[in-house]
């Protein structure tokens, strides 16, 4: 495994950490980390709520790579409850590809950090409406 996916997990690890914000709001108990084509890497939690208003970690890490003026997605991982096992959900794969129509199925994503397996994008989602 290269170094900058054990960057990626330390990253994600520094902010993962289920917090109760309130009686209808959780933060922190999935952590992502984002790197974008320039290097930089952008991190995110998810955050819960009661009525369906919370958003993953890796939307998250996302929106701050966008926030800090950065559109391109290089690697996605992402820290779930069973400690880095899974795919970006639905949501998450539709977010990657429109962001980057044309481009996402390069993007590599972490499935199973102890074992170093990574897929592409275009691997999780070949018949994108997208294409």
């Amino acid at each position: 495994m290269d170094q900058i996916w054990v960057d990626m997990y330390n990253a994600a690890k520094a902010v993962l950490g289920g917090k109760r914000i309130s009686d209808y709001v959780t933060a922190g108990e999935v952590s992502a980390a984002v790197r974008s084509k320039s290097g930089k890497i952008y991190v995110g939690v998810c955050i819960d709520t009661c009525s369906t208003l919370g958003i993953c970690a890796e939307r998250n890490a996302i929106f701050n790579m966008i926030t800090n003026g950065e559109y391109e997605i290089d690697r996605v991982f992402c820290i779930p409850p069973n400690d880095g096992k899974g795919a970006p959900c639905g949501a998450c794969r539709e977010l990657m590809v429109q962001l980057m129509p044309g481009r996402y199925k390069d993007i590599d994503i972490m499935i199973d950090y102890s074992k170093g397996l990574v897929m592409k994008l275009g691997e999780l989602t070949p018949e994108w409406w997208i294409d």
